[in-house]
C-alpha cells in the first residue's frame, strides 16, 4: 500500500469495526433503523395517516398497512416529483432515480432524498472501498484514477424543479467535487445523454490516463473496454492501464461475463467486487473475495422484510423480519427506507447463505423466472448452468434470454434460449445438452419435470446474431446506464420481440 493510500485508509478503520458488529447485533441494529425511520417520518402525511408517532414495535408496524408495489405508492411519489413536501418523507425531494427496466415502456421514479444519499448510497461507496482496502493491503487505490461508467439525468417531465435520471448520474451529480480529483472521465462527459457519443467521448478522455479501478454494470463496461482497446490498438486492457487492480460491479450477475473479463484483463493482480446498489437504496456488498455472497448492510437507514417466494401473490403472505429468515430459501425483498418507501416490494429475490453475519446472493427477480411447468427456474440457476456449459465447451456467452414454449399438441413444452455468443461452441446441440443437464443438477424441480420428459422436453438453444440484444435495447431507447436484458420470462412477449430482431 503506497503512502497516500495508507494515510487515507486510516480514516476507514473505525467503520470496519462497526461492520464487524453486524454478526452479533443484527436484530438490534435493524430495530434501531425502524425506530429512526418512524421518528423521522412521523409528521409527514404518510406518517400521520398511519400513526407513526405511536408505533414502538415491529409487530405494530407490520400490522399497520400491507406490503406495497410501485403502482400502489405511485400517486404519492408523483406528488413528490411535482414538488410537494412532507408526503412520504420530511421536506421536498429534488432528485429521483428513473428506473424503467426492460419489460415496460413506463418509467418509475424513486425518491433520492438527502438522507438516502448520505446514509445508504454514499455510505455504501465508502464501505465498499473500506472493505476492499482491508482485503487487499497491497492496493495503490488512491494514487491513481478511478473510471466510473454511469448514465445521465434531465429535468423531470412532471415538474421543472426536480430532476430525474439513472441512479449513477444522480450520485455523480451530487458527489463532493474533491472526488473528481481521483475520478475519470470529466463530469460533463459521464453525464452525456446519447450513449454511443458518450462512449466515444469517454474513450478519448480516459485511454491515456493511469486508471486502476472501474465501476459500473458488467455488460456496459465490457462495451467500453472493447472501445478502449480498439482506440489504443491493444489486445489486453492491462496493456492500456497496467496498474488496473479492481472492478466494482453490480446491476446484473457478473458470472456470464467473468470469462471475457479474464481474457481481456489477464492479470493475477486484478480483483472483482460485487455491490448491490439499486435505485431504491444500497443493500449489500461482497466483503470476502473468496465468497460470492454479499454482506447485508444493516445500518443504512433501511429496514428489511422478506416474503417467502412461494407465498408471493397470495392474499395473506407471511412477511418476515430479518431475524426470522432461514438459509437456502428464496425470498422477495421488502424495504422501508429513508427515501420514503414504506414496505415496498422492490422486485428482487434473495437467498441467504449465512445468518451470522447475514450474507446473501441475488437469486432473481420476482417477475423474471420460469415456472410454466412447475420447474421454478430462477436467474441464479440459469447463470450457474450457463457457466458450467461454457466451461465444458469453451464457449463465451455475451447475452441471453429464455422463455417457455408450449407444445399444445403434446401437452408439454420446453424452454427456448436465445443466446448471443462472444465465442460460439463447436456444437450448439452439445452446448444445449450440457446446459440442460446442468440445470437438472442445479434445480431438482427442473430435473423432476425433465424426468422421462413428463412435462419438459430438452431445451433448445437458438444462436443470436451479433448485436441482436444491443439493437433491441437501442430500439427502446435503453442503451447504457442500468438497463438490463430480462434473463427469464414466464411468457413469450419479450422473447418473440427478440426473435424478430434476430431475424432482421
Amino acid at each position: 500500500m503506497d503512502i497516500l493510500t495508507h494515510t487515507v485508509y486510516e480514516f476507514f478503520r473505525p467503520r470496519q469495526h462497526k461492520i464487524a458488529r453486524f454478526a452479533e447485533e443484527a436484530e438490534r441494529i435493524q430495530k434501531q433503523q425502524l425506530r429512526w425511520l418512524l421518528r423521522m417520518a412521523a409528521h409527514t402525511e404518510w406518517g400521520v395517516q398511519h400513526d407513526f408517532e405511536h408505533l414502538f414495535h415491529y409487530s405494530d408496524y407490520k400490522n399497520r398497512f400491507p406490503v406495497q408495489t410501485y403502482d400502489e405508492t405511485k400517486a404519492n411519489i408523483e406528488r413528490m416529483v411535482r414538488g410537494e413536501a412532507d408526503v412520504l418523507w420530511p421536506g421536498a425531494c429534488r432528485w429521483f432515480a428513473k428506473s424503467s427496466g426492460t419489460t415496460s415502456d413506463k418509467s418509475k421514479f424513486l425518491p433520492v432524498t438527502p438522507e438516502i444519499l448520505r446514509r445508504a448510497h454514499y455510505q455504501g461507496g465508502f464501505d465498499t472501498v473500506s472493505l476492499y482496502l482491508r482485503n487487499h493491503p497491497e492496493s495503490h487505490f488512491f494514487s491513481r484514477k478511478g473510471l466510473i461508467l454511469g448514465g445521465s439525468h434531465a429535468p423531470s417531465p412532471l415538474h421543472a424543479g426536480t430532476r430525474c435520471g439513472d441512479l449513477s448520474a444522480v450520485l455523480l451529480q451530487n458527489l463532493n467535487p474533491l472526488v473528481d480529483l481521483v475520478r475519470v472521465p470529466k463530469r460533463e462527459i459521464i453525464l452525456m445523454d446519447e450513449w454511443e457519443s458518450k462512449i466515444r467521448a469517454i474513450v478519448e478522455n480516459t485511454w491515456r490516463e493511469d486508471v486502476n479501478s472501474l465501476s459500473g454494470v458488467p455488460s456496459w463496461m465490457l462495451v467500453l473496454i472493447k472501445a478502449i482497446l480498439r482506440r489504443a490498438g491493444k489486445e489486453y486492457l492491462t496493456d492500456v492501464w497496467p496498474n488496473l487492480e479492481v472492478f466494482f460491479h453490480g446491476g446484473i450477475s457478473f458470472e456470464p461475463y467473468r470469462a471475457q473479463y479474464k481474457q481481456l484483463i489477464p492479470s493475477d493482480k486484478m480483483h472483482y467486487m460485487e455491490t448491490y446498489n439499486a435505485s431504491e437504496g444500497f443493500f449489500g456488498l461482497q466483503d470476502d473475495p473468496a465468497d460470492p455472497a454479499m454482506l447485508l448492510m444493516l445500518d443504512y437507514g433501511i429496514f428489511y422484510e422478506f416474503i417467502p417466494l412461494e407465498e408471493l401473490g397470495s392474499d395473506d403472505p407471511h412477511v418476515l423480519p430479518l431475524w426470522e429468515v432461514e438459509t437456502g430459501r428464496n425470498y422477495a425483498l421488502v424495504i422501508s427506507t429513508a427515501g420514503g418507501l414504506w414496505r415496498y416490494l422492490i422486485g428482487d429475490t434473495v437467498r441467504f447463505t449465512s445468518l451470522r453475519p447475514y450474507k446473501f446472493i441475488i437469486s432473481g427477480r420476482t417477475k423474471h423466472y420460469i415456472n410454466a411447468f412447475g420447474e421454478e427456474l430462477m436467474v441464479n440457476n440459469a447463470e450457474r448452468a450457463i457457466q458450467m456449459a461454457c466451461l465444458a465447451t469453451g464457449a463465451k456467452v455475451k447475452e441471453y434470454t429464455a422463455a417457455p414454449l408450449f407444445l399444445l399438441d403434446k401437452a408439454k413444452g420446453r424452454h427456448q434460449w436465445l443466446i448471443e455468443f462472444e465465442q460460439a461452441p463447436r456444437s450448439i446441440p452439445e452446448f444445449a445438452r450440457i446446459l440442460d443437464e446442468s440445470l437438472q443438477r442445479i434445480n431438482s424441480d427442473y430435473e423432476a419435470k425433465r424426468y422421462k420428459e413428463i412435462s419438459l422436453q430438452p431445451l433448445e438453444v437458438i444462436p443470436a446474431r451479433e448485436g441482436c440484444f444491443f439493437d433491441w435495447l437501442k430500439s427502446k431507447g435503453k442503451l447504457g446506464g442500468q438497463h438490463k436484458i430480462p434473463r427469464l420470462s414466464n411468457d413469450r412477449r419479450i422473447f418473440e420481440e427478440l426473435l424478430r430482431f434476430n431475424a432482421s
